[in-house]
């Protein structure tokens, strides 16, 4: 398994403990999760391009082989948030090690709780694969309004190796 990157200026490691704290997710009206099925995949790349500004770490033709081969991935650990019309309105890809690499909402979306029900979700799900905690990497200048969800959430900064 590949190590990851070092970070970039302002990136952070967070992390969640899996305790009895957890809230189950609260899914907005209008919006409902699913599992992940290989026919998704273009439609989650498309989201991450529209999301992130370094895109989805390249074109499809080479995104969707990378990950979909990557030892840490499962599609059982992608999550869906689909609005009413049938669109992709947020997702959670997360490897097993139980590190959510890529947490995506539209941004037509926002500012409907949807990030924080998919984040609620990983955790339960994580935890009932006994996991201890759950972290990621996300950057304090970027995504500011983001560390203001995790740290909300009881999400803590750890050390960057973990």
């Amino acid at each position: 398994m590949p190590e990851p990157r070092p970070p970039a200026p302002n990136d952070i490691r967070l992390r969640k403990i899996l305790d009895d704290t957890l809230a189950p997710p609260r899914w907005p009206e209008g919006f409902f999760m699913r599992g992940f099925d290989a026919t998704d995949a273009l439609a989650l790349h498309a989201l991450l391009t529209t999301v992130f500004d370094d895109g989805a770490d390249g074109p499809f033709d080479e995104w969707w082989p990378r990950i979909s081969s990557d030892a840490e991935f499962d599609p059982a650990l992608c999550y869906l948030v689909i609005d009413s019309k049938g669109r992709l309105a947020g997702a959670a890809l997360c490897w097993t090690r139980a590190f959510v690499k890529d947490l995506a909402v539209h941004p037509e979306a926002r500012g409907r709780g949807i990030a924080e029900a998919l984040m609620w979700h990983v955790f339960a799900a994580f935890r009932a694969r006994d996991a201890a905690h759950v972290d990621l990497k996300t950057n304090t200048v970027e995504n500011a309004a983001a560390v203001r969800l995790y740290e909300r959430l009881g999400m803590f900064e750890v050390d960057w190796e973990g």
